[in-house]
């Protein structure tokens, strides 16, 4: 079992992610910008540490991810401002990919979405393409590191409950996907290092992500 450092530990994501990690054994280690989220955090299971990407540069993100294993970033500026978005989305996302390269870390889970890579194809005057060229320009830096990564690209998220079923491979469109099935897709990937190297998009379906996976 691993160390795992969740980055966006407060996201809906991250949270019904945590608690499959530690159900599989792991070590979690989360982090949260918000002081005000550290509690809620704390009660998945997790080892909350505060930390805002934003802010924090490459060397402080070191510190925090030595003796750890495994990155999932499940961070995002949610919307926003064009700035900000680049910021997150980005930026402080590719300075955790450099972070995680030196603190040798080796493995490195990015949550995505789901895009015709590597040219996301959204105009420039849509209010989504700061997001689709942050996302792209991520998934690029990590695709060329030197970490084992696996970049997941589930399509629209929904909350509905969870299957454990998706639909993933050659010929899928995009159409949308619970938040817990995309947890329990990153908590497979993480116990599954073989997933290494790969870009799995996907969305809800008929078939167990084990078997989808495989």
């Amino acid at each position: 079992m691993a160390n795992v450092t969740v980055i966006g530990g407060h996201g809906k994501v991250a949270q019904r992610l945590i608690p499959l990690l530690l159900e599989d054994g792991h070590d979690v280690t989360a982090w949260v910008r918000n002081p005000q989220h550290v509690q809620e955090v704390a009660e998945t299971g997790a080892r909350v540490m505060e930390a805002d990407v934003e802010q924090l540069d490459i060397d402080e993100m070191v510190q925090r991810l030595r003796g750890q294993e495994v990155v999932i970033w499940s961070a995002g500026a949610g919307g926003g401002s064009p700035q900000r978005t680049y910021a997150v989305d980005r930026d402080a996302a590719i300075r955790s990919m450099d972070a995680a390269t030196e603190a040798q870390v080796h493995r490195y889970v990015m949550v995505s979405y789901f895009y015709n890579r590597p040219e996301h194809g959204v105009p420039q005057d849509n209010s989504f393409f700061p997001y689709a060229e942050a996302k792209a320009a991520a998934d690029a830096h990590l695709q060329q590191s030197q970490l084992r990564w696996t970049i997941l690209g589930p399509s629209t998220l929904t909350d509905d409950p969870g299957t454990g079923h998706i639909e993933t491979g050659e010929g899928v469109t995009a159409s949308s996907v619970s938040r817990a099935d995309v947890a329990a897709v990153a908590a497979y990937v993480v116990s599954h290092p073989w997933t290494a190297g790969r870009v799995i998009d996907f969305n809800s379906g008929d078939t167990p992500i084990a078997e989808a996976l495989a």
